[in-house]
């Protein structure tokens, strides 16, 4: 029956964007309840349709709600509102999903454990005290267990499990923060635990599996935990001993290791936690956090859980089970990927059994099944913002959006991004999703969950890309997989990418100078590049300077060894006398006259004009790092350097030359006053810090000569916070308009999303010639 329709307005509101899975319906429900609204609220694979009727005014008032006070984990990103002929509802429904319709809609990261259910996991007289599973509409598992659109339970992992009858009044009633969490269960009908052997015997299940797997880990024992998006291996932070076992099993020499402790008043006792910092760690995304060590922190831990580095890369428990199993243990641990090195992360229990047998003593497993891997996002803050160096749990598969005065052709691209640090895109439209990191393409392994990956995208969102772009090395595992989707391919330049991955988080159009500083990257010349500054414009996009070029003796293996990148540039400055200037030790004679024919006859010691390498050298100059133990090693040794030094005196000159029509920077100038300063006694410290500040000082020598007023700094090497707040700076005083990246690393997974841009603007690759702003 309908009620007379004087005097009544109907809209149909369509919102797109992150509202699926936060609680959002409900939200609706109440707040048309509140202003005495009548209508229906239903999902849809492109977001939420409202239909609500009632007097203009407070129509007007419930619109303006729903865009000011949203759901806390919801993301609007447009509400489109058609006014209908009034139809006389009587009340205010949540209506069946609709699933037919273009899958457009945003799908939500796995959330943090939020308070409410904290609070309950902790309660003896809730029902699910203690229950590892814990969740709500406000938080728990999203995109680790939808396997289809729209966000629906039997389009979940979850389907598995029936609930009971608290469990379903819960999930049914609008007015409980439960009602149609997908995830809901309790212990009587939901997910439960298991402690394995390495054969699989089931040795204690539910919570003693969880008691027994604490006992373990505080006897040093290494346990493999499935978690959200995959296993951790978890093992005492404290115990030297177990902290070695692990890195000689997993085959992980010296790169940090990711820690997990008990509560934010414990990391505070070991680093230092800004209230930026702070409220990030705590926040539903719940990362990893770079923080500066303390002294105390120095002395908790073991030495091998980041071995000469200042720096830890923290989290927080984010799921009930780790709050339940770090309670129960009350101090830190090692909790890192789940994996071999190289490998993705392992999500199945059956599977952890074959490839974490030899890493793991006992697995903390559970039967909730785990729709895709989903690593630990990593973050660091530059500039006082949070910049990526992983994107991964709590933040993909939310997408970036350009720019509404974009190109927007082709309308459906897949980009496939790089080789290193791989994540790819699928842009629909002005909406681009961003993939989960996932990681080294360096294994076969790695290589099918690559392709598992961009088959699960195009999948969920059911599109059909009408081109695909790629990095234009030719030998990449990503740049094949490409060229056999069938599709048209087009390849960008490594460095342009990077450029125009900060350029779209942004929005900018052109003009815009953009530095692409990194470690490596395909030139089209044949050259390793990595110290790039393109000038964007409208119509093309210049490699308007680089870095002087030198060689590198061993191509990749000058990559591993930073002994040799020195070498290959000392002779790019001084000969055959370059061997003078090595520090002692760094080669054999048999090595260096090995090395040094190479570089002279330029057998396989490619031209590389790479800030990154730079880097490398320097750092092996100065004694820091001869040999890189993982990849990056010694930048970051330099850069720990140079935060070390007290004073530094005026930045090391570049000189900046014109060649051939293109700028070079010279580091001749640099090397120069190095080495005097060197060969007078002068901290390697204070050197680190000359060399940073004088390639910040480069930068803006570039801009001013270009004069460009808007600069994009992006690459690897601004990673490097030193680096890039010192550009920053000198940049603003300068007068310019800097940009970094905000939405997706500064390095390699940032790349599908510049090659999504550059593809739209139709600038793919770089001219190489000079041209004004």
């Amino acid at each position: 029956m309908r009620t007379a329709t004087e005097h009544l307005t109907r809209w149909r509101l369509h919102v797109e964007g992150a509202v699926q899975g936060v609680g959002f319906r409900p939200f609706v429900y109440r707040l048309a309840h509140e202003l005495g609204l009548n209508g229906e609220v239903r999902n849809d694979p492109a977001g939420v349709t409202i239909e609500i009727e009632g007097d203009p005014e407070r129509l007007a008032c419930f619109r303006e709600r729903l865009e000011q006070q949203p759901p806390p984990a919801a993301r609007i990103r447009r509400i489109t509102c058609t006014e209908l002929p009034p139809c006389g509802y009587r009340t205010f429904t949540i209506a069946a999903s609709r699933p037919e319709g273009e899958r457009q809609v945003f799908l939500l990261p796995d959330l943090a454990t939020c308070p409410d259910c904290l609070r309950e996991l902790f309660d003896p007289n809730d029902r699910r005290y203690r229950y590892p599973f814990i969740n709500c509409t406000n938080c728990g598992p999203r995109f680790t267990i939808i396997e289809r659109l729209p966000y629906d339970r039997p389009n979940t992992t979850m389907r598995h499990f029936r609930m009971c009858a608290r469990c379903r009044a819960e999930y049914e009633d609008p007015l409980n923060r439960r009602f149609h969490a997908q995830p809901n269960a309790c212990p009587d009908c939901g997910p439960h635990l298991a402690l394995w052997d390495r054969k699989g015997n089931v040795l204690a299940e539910r919570d003693e599996a969880l008691r027994r797997a604490a006992e373990a880990i505080c006897e040093g024992r290494i346990v493999a935990v499935k978690g959200l998006g995959g296993f951790h291996l978890i093992v005492d932070a404290r115990n030297e001993a177990a902290v070695r076992v692990l890195r000689l099993r997993k085959g992980r020499e010296a790169k940090p290791f990711a820690l997990m402790y008990p509560s934010l008043a414990a990391v505070r006792a070991h680093a230092c936690v800004s209230e930026a910092e702070a409220a990030l760690l705590t926040s539903p995304a719940a990362p990893i956090v770079l923080l500066r060590r303390t002294a105390a922190g120095r002395e908790a831990l073991a030495p091998s859980v980041a071995p000469g580095n200042p720096y830890l890369g923290i989290m927080l428990p984010y799921t009930p089970l780790h709050h339940l199993l770090l309670t129960e243990l009350g101090f830190p641990v090692v909790a890192t990927s789940g994996n071999r090195s190289e490998e993705p992360i392992c999500i199945d229990e059956r599977e952890a059994l074959v490839r974490l047998r030899d890493l793991a003593d006992l697995f903390l497993v559970h039967n909730r099944p785990i729709a895709r891997y989903c690593d630990d996002s990593v973050v660091r803050f530059i500039d006082g913002h949070p910049v990526f160096l992983r994107r991964a749990r709590g933040y993909a598969p939310l997408p970036v959006e350009l720019a509404d005065d974009w190109p927007a052709h082709p309308e459906q691209v897949l980009a496939v991004g790089g080789h290193l640090k791989n994540t790819v895109a699928l842009a629909s439209g002005r909406t681009v999703w961003i993939s989960q990191h996932i990681g080294d393409l360096e294994t076969a392994e790695a290589r099918a969950a690559f392709v598992r990956v961009i088959d699960d995208f195009t999948r969920l969102y059911e599109r059909t890309p009408d081109a695909v772009a790629c990095d234009a090395h030719p030998d990449y595992a990503s740049t094949h997989h490409a060229h056999r989707l069938g599709r048209p391919v087009a390849p960008v330049q490594h460095h342009l990418a990077h450029v125009w991955a900060c350029m779209a988080e942004h929005g900018l159009r052109p003009p815009v100078l953009g530095f692409g500083w990194d470690g490596t990257g395909y030139g089209p010349d044949g050259a390793v590049w990595g110290g790039e500054c393109f000038l964007v414009t409208a119509e093309r996009a210049v490699r308007i300077a680089h870095l002087r070029p030198f060689r590198l003796p061993g191509g990749e293996a000058a990559v591993r060894e930073p002994r040799r990148t020195a070498l290959g540039l000392l002779h790019a400055w001084k000969g055959e006398a370059a061997l003078m200037h090595l520090p002692s030790g760094a080669f054999t004679e048999t090595e260096a006259r090995l090395l040094l024919q190479m570089v002279t006859r330029g057998l396989n010691a490619p031209w590389t004009t790479s800030i990154g390498r730079l880097f490398d050298a320097v750092a092996a100059l100065l004694g820091l790092c001869l040999r890189n133990r993982f990849e990056g090693e010694a930048a970051m040794l330099l850069e720990f350097a140079a935060e070390e030094a007290e004073a530094s005196g005026p930045p090391y000159p570049l000189a900046l030359q014109e060649q051939d029509g293109r700028l070079v920077l010279d580091w001749a100038p640099l090397l120069e006053a190095l080495e005097a300063d060197r060969v007078q006694g002068l901290s390697p410290m204070v050197i680190a810090r000359r060399f940073h500040e004088g390639l910040a000082t480069a930068i803006v020598t570039i801009a001013r000569r270009i004069g460009c007023p808007t600069v994009v700094l992006s690459g690897g090497c601004f990673q490097n916070r030193l680096l890039t707040e010192t550009s920053l700076r000198l940049l603003r005083a300068a007068g310019f308009r800097p940009y970094i990246h905000r939405q997706v690393p500064p390095g390699d997974g940032g790349l599908a999303l510049g090659q999504v841009a550059a593809l739209r603007w139709g600038l793919t690759m770089p001219a190489l010639v000079n041209h004004s702003c």
